[in-house]
């Protein structure tokens, strides 16, 4: 069997939290550009009408 290891826990005490976060800048706003998401997505979009509309195809052929 694993032998097990002992871990330290550290409480803190309310006091000690100081540190506070800097304030956001005026307007920096968070906007990402997603624009390679949304075209991986209109890829993927094609791909699986392209192989659906396949296999409907396939079903009338081998019937």
């Amino acid at each position: 069997m694993a032998k097990t290891q002992k871990r330290q826990v550290s409480f803190s005490t309310p006091g000690s939290e100081t540190t506070k976060r800097p304030a956001s800048r005026p307007g920096t706003e968070f906007n990402p550009d997603y624009t390679y998401v949304k075209k991986d997505l209109q890829l993927m979009v094609y791909q699986v009408v392209f192989f659906v509309g396949a296999l409907i195809v396939l079903t009338f052929i081998l019937r």
